[in-house]
């Protein structure tokens, strides 16, 4: 029986050796529609891309796995800049393929209640080109990738590194910009 330690180090392994399938959208592509279930401060709510839009500009980052340390430290990271993104009129929301219920906890525990985190489907994978390969084949993670999402839905910027570290600073300084 393998026990639970081995497992988390199996997957901390596939997230440092694991590599985007391909390369992510780019700079000015309209961004695909998403619609899916999301949590704020543990409480669920259906999110839609489209109408997010309508408030002002949307920053979608895509993380590999709720509660594992990179994705903590950058849910963490993003909190604590929050109240800059707001006062430059945009929303942030996290993505990543865990199910609703983990996002309850992490919208709590690592967001401290202070953005919105979702399910990314599939096709939501799939269209933002963020699947997360290890040796060719699907983790079934995503790739640590930003967009910045202008209001009229266009990508004005793109970073995709699986170290967090950038990815608060430069989605802030591209919300600025607009």
């Amino acid at each position: 029986m393998i026990k639970r330690p081995l497992l988390l180090a199996a997957a901390l392994s596939a997230l440092l050796f694991a590599t985007p399938g391909s390369a992510a959208l780019q700079q000015g592509a309209v961004a695909p529609q998403i619609s899916t279930q999301g949590a704020l401060d543990g409480r669920a709510f259906n999110f839609n891309l489209r109408e997010a839009l309508r408030q002002g500009p949307v920053v979608v980052y895509f993380f590999p796995k709720a509660f594992t340390p990179g994705c903590n430290a950058e849910a963490q990271a993003f909190a604590s800049q929050i109240d800059d993104f707001k006062k430059a009129g945009a929303q942030v929301i996290g993505l990543s393929g865990d199910n609703l219920d983990d996002l309850k906890q992490f919208s709590v525990k690592e967001c401290a209640g202070k953005f919105a985190v979702a399910t990314a489907t599939p096709a939501t994978i799939r269209a933002y080109d963020v699947n997360l390969q290890r040796n060719g084949a699907d983790t079934g993670l995503t790739t640590r990738t930003s967009y910045v999402i202008a209001r009229d839905g266009r990508i004005v910027m793109v970073h995709s590194d699986m170290n967090y570290a950038e990815h608060v600073s430069r989605t802030l300084a591209a919300v600025k910009a607009l």
